[in-house]
């Protein structure tokens, strides 16, 4: 019989890339405006401090978790040793939307980086969604570029590492640029309007912070392919939190420094405006936008690494048709499941524009409902298995566990009708109906058992 099994081939630093690559994509180049004009420059600050440590409870969560259990599917294996299968299957198909939502997010968002660089280059008008005008070159840009990432996770996970590493530090580099230039040049004055929208602008921001910061959790999902100590999964993995927190944060008060509110109002990517009003050169503007280019390409990259391992590890556990749980011969990576994110992103261009921030929302309610399940688990497994081995420990009470609770909790609520940052209707709740319909099928058919007897027949031929 031959060994199914997936390498072991990412070091620490391949982790650590892997997650803070894939929490610092394309959103702090072109949500800063947003945020700022929702919330204000202390408004934004209070919404990202909040959105933090919902991010760094559930963090721990997962840290603990990673490490005592660093099996492929992170959320999938936690829950249901927690929870059971039918939790499992809810948590897993939540976060796995989030996945996809990050990876056909990009999609959109590279040809609207060309539209910022090269302005009316487009060209083979399609048709109009949402009063934006869809065009084939615009659309090629951004399925194009699906191809080369989905070509690269598909033929092995060491080089999208190394991809993720090179462009991570990238970010990194261009990030720091606009930090230092708003801490050397930046004016103060422009910090008012401190607050504005009130506690409705800054949930409309709070609403962003579960899409932004979701990555730290692809760590998990490849733990089983980690070359390094169980412990040392946990500890990377908070510190790509704490890092992401502090990059962006320091990107919204760079951004709050360099533009007054009459410019904010005016600008389609404030941080790449941002730049160049600090500087006095539109070439620092297209400077932030390769690092805005490298963030596409690390978030994209992370994402089809991450929700293609959970959709195997569902497709290994009899919850999805075997053909997901498909491992490539040669290249040792869920090839399927890789195509069918790929596919995914190639097609998401063909909504245009304005897809950018019905994704996030719609991917932003996945994730927090996977978080919340996540935080049960770590409790319910605290009182359930107080002796199982965990080699990196939180806590000796399930305090972060009980805070992280509550806080997904309370974010699931803002996305409901009636709130201020509920989501919109159609777009945002046709794309998480059309998921959970999905989910429905594939969850009826795994209560049928009808995938249960094809992996075995697959597992019997290998």
């Amino acid at each position: 019989m031959k060994e199914k099994k997936l390498k072991k081939v990412l070091s620490s630093f391949d982790l650590l890339f892997l997650a803070l690559g894939a929490m610092l994509g394309w959103g702090w180049v072109v949500l800063s405006g947003t945020w700022l004009t929702s919330a204000g420059s202390f408004g934004t600050v209070i919404a990202f401090v909040i959105g933090g440590l919902l991010v760094i409870c559930v963090g721990l969560n997962y840290a603990e978790l990673a490490s005592a259990m660093p099996k492929v599917g992170g959320e999938h294996e936690y829950v249901h040793r927690a929870l059971g299968n039918n939790c499992s299957f809810v948590a897993s198909w939540a976060i796995t939307l989030g996945y996809v939502s990050v990876a056909t997010f990009e999609a959109v968002a590279l040809p609207t980086v060309i539209d910022y660089l090269m302005p009316d280059y487009q060209t083979g008008y399609l048709w109009t969604i949402a009063g934006w005008d869809v065009n084939l070159n615009w659309v090629l840009i951004g399925s194009i570029g699906a191809i080369i990432i989905t070509a690269i996770n598909y033929i092995g996970l060491k080089q999208a590492a190394v991809l993720q590493t090179v462009f991570t530090l990238m970010i990194v580099g261009v990030g720091l640029l606009l930090i230092f230039g708003a801490g050397f040049l930046g004016d103060t004055a422009n910090l008012s309007p401190a607050f504005t929208g009130g506690l409705g602008g800054m949930m409309t921001v709070l609403v962003m912070v579960p899409f932004l910061f979701v990555g730290f959790d692809v760590i998990p999902q490849v733990a089983e392919e980690a070359n390094l100590p169980r412990r040392s999964i946990g500890k990377f993995l908070i510190i790509s939190v704490v890092a992401a927190i502090i990059f962006y944060l320091a990107v919204a008060l760079g951004v709050a420094l360099g533009l007054n509110p009459r410019q904010l109002d005016g600008t389609e990517l404030a941080t790449a405006d941002a730049m160049a009003q600090l500087f006095g050169s539109g070439l620092f503007a297209k400077i932030l936008i390769l690092g805005g280019v490298a963030g596409i390409i690390t978030s994209w990259n992370s994402f089809i690494i991450g929700g293609s391992r959970v959709l195997y590890a569902m497709a290994e556990s009899g919850m999805l048709p075997a053909w997901f749980g498909y491992l490539h011969p040669k290249y040792k990576t869920p090839s399927n499941s890789v195509l069918f994110i790929g596919i995914l992103s190639m097609l998401a261009p063909l909504l245009g524009r304005s897809a950018l921030v019905w994704i996030v929302d719609a991917g932003g309610l996945g994730i927090v409902v996977a978080y919340f399940l996540v935080a049960l688990s770590f409790i319910v497994l605290r009182k359930k298995e107080p002796n199982m081995e965990r080699p990196f420990r939180v806590a000796k009470s399930p305090i972060y566990g009980y805070l992280a609770l509550a806080l997904s909790f309370g974010f699931i609520i803002i996305y409901l009708p009636g709130m201020p940052a509920a989501l919109v209707w159609p777009y945002e709740w046709i794309m998480v109906a059309a998921w959970a319909l999905g989910g429905v099928y594939f969850f009826i058919r795994m209560k049928n058992g009808a995938y249960l007897e094809k992996i075995s027949g697959q597992k019997e031929a290998l």
